[in-house]
């Protein structure tokens, strides 16, 4: 795992590749891997800063985020994913750790609200994000909001 890079970029910067590669990578972990219809392509992508690693131009890690008043009233993660052959590599902490960087570092707030998958609730505990009560499920799966101050 040694030629990853991480890119950072705007909808409007991607290369057609590279969106290839994040879309192809969205759509085998949350609609096939977890056999879970439902519209990845949700018109969010244009407002979304993208960050990700790549290894010869597929997709181990990626996650999308937002600034504050386009999903919640404070910024957001979104779309958090590592694919199969990437998990166990520790590039899911990376990428939630470049994520709440780039997020003070562009956004310049500490405050970043997630929709976390139940299981992950202690993986993103450890990024600081508490547990807010507002449980429910989406698509099946059981998700908590939590909040980063």
């Amino acid at each position: 795992m040694s030629n990853i890079v991480w890119k950072i970029k705007t909808f409007d910067e991607f290369t057609v590749p590279e969106l290839y590669a994040v879309l192809k990578a969205r759509v085998d972990v949350f609609i096939i891997e977890q056999n879970c219809p439902y519209p990845d392509l949700d018109n969010y992508d244009q407002k979304a800063v993208h960050i990700w690693a790549e290894e010869n131009g597929e997709v181990l890690a990626y996650c999308r985020i937002f600034d504050k008043g386009i999903k919640y009233e404070e910024t957001s993660i979104g779309r958090v994913l590592t694919t199969e052959k990437a998990r166990g590599k520790s590039l899911g902490k990376l990428l939630i750790k470049y994520a709440v960087d780039t997020i003070e570092n562009r956004f310049h707030t500490p405050e970043i609200r997630i929709s976390a998958q139940d299981y992950l609730l202690k993986f993103y505990g450890d990024f600081g994000f508490v547990d807010t009560g507002k449980k429910y499920l989406e698509d099946d799966i059981p998700h908590t909001e939590m909040i980063r101050r």
